[in-house]
């Protein structure tokens, strides 16, 4: 009976890690946020499913976001979850699901920016190739979705089979640890920097086109549907520029590990701002979407301020 316990006492000091006060309160603030973001996104998927006036293309894609982030949303819970759960029995454990966690987390968040950069795409062909009824069809909307998520869930199985991801005691999660790598730079580049780049890139050439426009004499209607698709295709730019924004820290420890160590939570502190730019993008997302804001207001009773009529989102 003594040595059992012996044995008990001895694994469970061999297991143990130090928690810090802010840990648990860090972590019932990430819960929350995810928890809000699977409610707002799931709320703006089934107002998208009932509303018939919510049928439309655009909000097809919309849809794809909101989607992506109910997903992303419940893999960022179950992360923080596990995490609460070691902080308070303060031990470290690394379950079988930890590494599965991290391909989800880096598949789905390359399908969250990948939605944004679809949303744009079709705005720019909308108004630039609005003869070419085929790129402006569900079924090639579809296909693009389907390649985006394709690619999304396909990409980290490079990180998986080279073995990189690993059990961060400190941070009690399974990811790439920060530090000059492959691994690091194309997951980069992927969730980030390639979905993003597309993004301005056909911002800049809608902005461009637009201008073109206003050069030559064209009907007056062309022009103007050419400006609110700009208008669209700009507050695509805000939500990706709150991600990007409140996602500094993370950018900032990635910086920071080519060249030295990182600090010893930096994915705790990365993670609280994540999650938080995630939630945020669900609230102006609602916010720019006027489509969803009206049903939703309706169905609460609540009369929009001043919203123009204007034609099909």
């Amino acid at each position: 009976m003594n040595v059992n316990s012996s044995i008990s006492s001895i694994v469970f000091h061999t297991n143990s890690t130090e928690t810090e006060s802010w840990f648990i309160p860090v972590d019932i603030l990430m819960i929350i946020c995810t928890i809000l973001v699977i409610i707002l996104a799931t709320l703006f998927v089934l107002v998208i499913i009932f509303d018939k006036t919510c049928h439309t293309i655009s909000m097809m894609l919309i849809s794809n976001s909101c989607l992506t982030a109910i997903v992303l949303g419940c893999i960022s819970f179950s992360l923080s979850l596990f995490t609460l759960e070691n902080d308070i029995k303060q031990i470290y454990y690394e379950d079988s699901f930890c590494a599965f966690r991290a391909y989800m987390n880096y598949a789905l968040s390359a399908a969250f920016m990948f939605s944004f950069s679809l949303q744009a795409f079709y705005r720019y062909i909308v108004v630039v190739y609005r003869t070419h009824l085929f790129l402006q069809s569900i079924k090639f909307q579809v296909l693009l979705i389907s390649l985006t998520w394709i690619f999304s869930f396909t990409y980290p199985l490079v990180i998986i089979f080279t073995d990189r991801i690993i059990y961060n005691i400190d941070n009690q999660i399974c990811q790439l640890p920060l530090r000059l790598s492959f691994s690091l730079i194309f997951g980069a580049f992927c969730i980030y920097i390639i979905p993003v780049s597309m993004t301005m890139f056909i911002y800049i050439k809608l902005i461009l086109y637009v201008e073109e426009l206003r050069h030559h004499m064209i009907i007056v209607n062309t022009l103007s549907r050419a400006q609110r698709e700009l208008k669209m295709v700009q507050r695509i730019v805000t939500l990706i520029n709150i991600i990007m924004t409140i996602g500094v820290p993370y950018g900032i420890f990635i910086f920071i590990s080519f060249f030295t160590t990182p600090p010893k939570y930096h994915f705790r502190i990365a993670f609280v701002f994540v999650d938080a730019s995630l939630l945020s993008v669900m609230i102006v997302l609602f916010q720019f979407t006027d489509p969803l804001k009206k049903s939703i207001m309706k169905r609460l009773s609540i009369r929009p301020n001043a919203i123009a009529p204007r034609r099909p989102y």
